[in-house]
Formats: structure tokens, sequence, C-alpha cells
């Protein structure tokens, strides 16, 4: 594939075949031949909230703060975590450019500046872990039709309503997720 993937949302199809990514709706924040690395963008964390994770590390946010929740970005080094935001928030060195308008930071600094209303980018959101891919294997998964492919948009992106996400994002390629089979298959 040479088609440059990075700030492309992917679209699980139904009957993926992997729970971790059942409805799942995947910003994709870099690709490359041999690595391809997304975080997804509609599965909460059931009982973790941005403001109780920056309280637990210390960093009690500056004023009001919308309680919206943890996401998990994906399955591996859940651990870690992963600010995608607004670019009218840059950090010199450690925010990356998405796609015009998105970027992600995985520093203490954007948590610090999610906390303090003067500094905090317009939008974000928090995930824990991301989704990757090694050399290949997005190909083979584009190739056996499991993702659909679509232009992100900021609404969407930052959508709080998680378990509509799915639905909209389909909608953007007009396809009803009712019309939908979970096989798989090439004609």
């Amino acid at each position: 594939m040479s088609e440059d993937l990075t700030g492309r949302l992917l679209i699980a199809m139904p009957g993926i075949g992997d729970p971790r990514f059942e409805r799942a709706v995947i910003l994709m924040c870099s690709y490359s031949p041999d690595h391809a690395m997304g975080l997804t963008l509609n599965h909460p964390i059931d009982g973790l909230t941005v403001v109780e994770l920056l309280e637990r590390l210390g960093l009690s946010p500056q004023g009001p703060m919308a309680n919206e929740p943890v996401l998990l970005g994906g399955p591996v080094d859940r651990e870690r975590g992963f600010v995608l935001h607004t670019d009218d928030y840059m950090s010199r060195g450690s925010s990356l450019q998405v796609c015009e308008g998105l970027a992600w930071t995985a520093t203490r600094e954007v948590l610090q500046a999610m906390g303090d209303p003067l500094r905090r980018p317009r939008r974000s959101l928090l995930a824990l872990g991301y989704a990757g891919w090694g050399a290949g294997q997005l190909e083979r998964e584009l190739q056996d039709n499991v993702w659909l492919i679509c232009e992100p948009d900021e609404s969407l992106v930052f959508d709080a309503d998680h378990d509509l996400k799915w639905v909209r994002a389909l909608a953007k390629l007009g396809v009803a997720a009712g019309s939908l089979s979970s096989q798989s298959g090439r004609a």
C-alpha cells in the first residue's frame, strides 16, 4: 500500500475477529511501511476520568475541567498516556502534527497544560495505550476488508458520545451500520 494513512480514521468492520477492536474508530497518528500507530477514539475505560488520572499523578486541575473519560487507546503499552489535541497547543520537540488541526503529545507537560485553563488545548482526549501494527500487518488487514478508511473531523474525533462514534464515522462514508455484514471476503 503506497497511501499514507497518517491522519486518517480506521473504522472496524463488523466481525473483525478481535474483541479489542469491535466497533473501533482509530485515528492513525503515524504510518510507515515498517510500523503504524493509532489511537482508538471510542473505547472509554470504565470508572477512570481525566480529572481523576491527573489527580492521581499529582496534577490537580486549576479551575473547572470537563470530567471526560480516559480512553483505551489500544492494547499496546497500556501504562503509557497519549493526549490527542487540537494544534492550538504544541510543545516544541514533543508534540507531533497528525493532520491539519490535530496533534498528539505523550509528555507530562501536556497533562499539566490540560489542567490549566490558560494553557490547555481547545479540545483534547487522553488515551492509555495505542494500537500498533508491524511491517505489512495493517496492509494485510486492509486487503482482508477488516477496516474502512475515512477523513477525520474535529467534531467526530472529540465527540463525547463514544457509543455513537462508530455509527457516525460510518455515516461519513455514507454507510449505514445495519447494512454491513459481519462476513468479510473478496469478490
